[in-house]
């Protein structure tokens, strides 16, 4: 009966990777938009992701008084009398997780923003991407919104953070080891974001699942009563890993086209948000451990062990699923 328990634990968890894509290092659900200002108060909207579903009907997406003009190959265009202004908002009906749009006005002033979607539109205020209208605060909390949306929306660096808790005993031991890795993909962050030290995606793709792998192991083996290093020094281990998962948030940033003027406050709020997300799940997993030693003392174990198969089991998926990329670097 008790090892049904782990069974069923190593199942939800299996589900579950079935029904959360990894982002890997792709942004998934967030689209790029280019949006020029052309004389006469003419503007083009370019769309950069081919998948994004088309604007059958552009008018539909501005104010009353525009109207659209012949398109090109994708991208849009469209004549607004007067011109737009901070009053005004596009609303594109696409059910994504957001849109980063960046503004080139031709005033030579290029400002981006990230909006996230309600589920079936996703609207873009002028007054954020105005070059005078837009407010720090503002401009903080988008990116504060994608950094946390891209931590709980990314399964692979939440199955990492799992496995430290799965590994670790004691509250001391869990700060240091989660400081570690704060620390470490902070730095790799910063370094590919400001373009620093740029590192091809698919083999931080293909490392990441290797760590998830490698912590999996070891989290059997302590279960097992085999103590190595990483017991004894999970931070060391936490940091190295840190590292390569900086690599992972960075293409959040790196990927989206912002403009070079919003990059240091966007990284900034965008690893606050990131941080935001990893401390909510640890404290959601923290919960769940407390409740299953109330109710479930007898199984936990089992449930533990389960859990610590299903990692191994995704990684090892994910790993051999991601090696063929590497020939395409």
């Amino acid at each position: 009966m008790r090892y049904q328990f782990g069974l069923i634990a190593m199942v939800l968890l299996l589900l579950s990777a079935g029904s959360l894509d990894a982002h890997d290092i792709d942004v998934t659900g967030v689209a790029r938009v280019f949006m020029d200002e052309l004389p006469g108060n003419d503007y083009q909207l370019s769309i950069v992701d081919q998948q994004v579903p088309p604007l059958f009907n552009v008018e539909r997406i501005l104010p009353a008084r525009c109207s659209g003009l012949p398109p090109g190959s994708y991208s849009y265009r469209f004549h607004c009398e007067p011109a737009l202004n901070a009053e005004d908002a596009l609303t594109f009906p696409w059910a994504l997780e957001g849109v980063v749009m960046i503004a080139r006005w031709q005033t030579g002033n290029d400002v981006s923003g990230y909006f996230p979607g309600s589920g079936t539109t996703v609207e873009i205020p002028m007054s954020d991407l105005k070059a005078d209208a837009g407010s720090l605060g503002s401009l903080a909390a988008r990116y504060l919104q994608l950094g946390i949306d891209h931590i709980l929306g990314g399964i692979d660096h939440l199955l990492f953070l799992l496995g430290l808790l799965l590994l670790l005993r004691g509250f001391w031991r869990l700060v240091k080891t989660i400081t570690a890795f704060t620390v470490a993909h902070s730095i790799t962050l910063a370094c590919a974001v400001l373009g620093i030290f740029p590192v091809p995606n698919a083999p931080i793709e293909v490392l990441i699942a290797l760590s998830i792998a490698f912590l999996a192991r070891e989290v059997i083996l302590g279960q097992r009563g085999e103590r190595t290093l990483v017991h004894e020094s999970p931070w060391i281990v936490a940091f190295l890993f840190g590292l390569i998962h900086g690599f992972g948030f960075a293409a959040a940033l790196g990927e989206l086209g912002l403009s070079d003027a919003d990059i240091p406050l966007a990284l900034l709020f965008f690893n606050v948000g990131v941080e935001l997300g990893q401390l909510a799940f640890i404290a959601a997993l923290s919960v769940l451990n407390y409740l299953a030693a109330r109710l479930l003392a007898p199984f936990v174990y089992s449930i533990e062990r389960g859990l610590a198969y299903g990692l191994g089991g995704i990684a090892t998926f994910w790993f051999i699923e991601r090696l063929p990329n590497l020939l395409s670097v």
